[in-house]
């Protein structure tokens, strides 16, 4: 019987709140882009330093996250294919973030929650496989028995979800120093989702 292989348990041991994740997985993201990698599980295994560089230069304010225009530009000017699956049919805008996210009234009227920065394409199946999933959830999902999934979503999904999800936990859910939400013992992406369902009422 061959061994089954243990989901990470921590992203880094420098990792010890959401807004720490959050600034890991980005810095990931910017490994890629810099050594045109394509994807955060190389990124972490070739440029790990880099990585860990980004991190920390995140979390001290050193540099910034680049504007989400940038990323709602990429959106407009990308194939109109599904961002999960590639699919090019039975095509609708699909919020990464749910539209049904609920942390306060203002939500349904949010235009971070409701406009283009929170939106790609997506097929009408993947669409209703994700639901009112978080990213991360519905990537454990869809690539059952990777256990790096959440190093394997598309970057532009991925920097969409991040920064949405960062402005609503900064300013209005205000979990961003939370740990260990979801009670396994360990923080990871998961607690990211954790915390959307749980403040967001979904």
């Amino acid at each position: 019987m061959g061994t089954i292989k243990k989901e990470e348990p921590v992203p880094d041991r420098d990792v010890k709140t959401i807004n720490d994740v959050i600034n890991f997985q980005y810095a990931k993201i910017i490994a890629c882009s810099s050594f045109d990698l394509p994807n955060g599980k190389e990124a972490k295994k070739n440029c790990y330093g880099f990585v860990k560089n980004k991190f920390k230069d995140l979390q001290s304010g050193k540099i910034k996250w680049s504007d989400i225009l940038r990323e709602d530009w990429q959106f407009a000017e990308s194939d109109k294919e599904c961002a999960y699956c590639g699919s090019k049919t039975n095509l609708t805008h699909e919020h990464i973030v749910p539209r049904s996210f609920n942390e306060n009234e203002r939500c349904c009227e949010c235009d971070t929650i409701q406009g283009i920065h929170n939106q790609v394409w997506a097929c009408g199946h993947c669409n209703s496989e994700k639901g009112t999933m978080g990213l991360y959830s519905f990537y454990k999902k869809k690539l059952n028995g990777e256990t790096k999934f959440y190093d394997l979503i598309p970057a532009l999904i991925e920097k969409k979800y991040l920064k949405t999800i960062f402005c609503c936990f900064e300013r209005c859910a205000k979990c961003l120093e939370q740990g260990d939400l979801d009670g396994d013992g360990q923080i990871t992406v998961l607690d990211i989702d954790y915390a959307l369902k749980a403040y967001g009422k979904l």
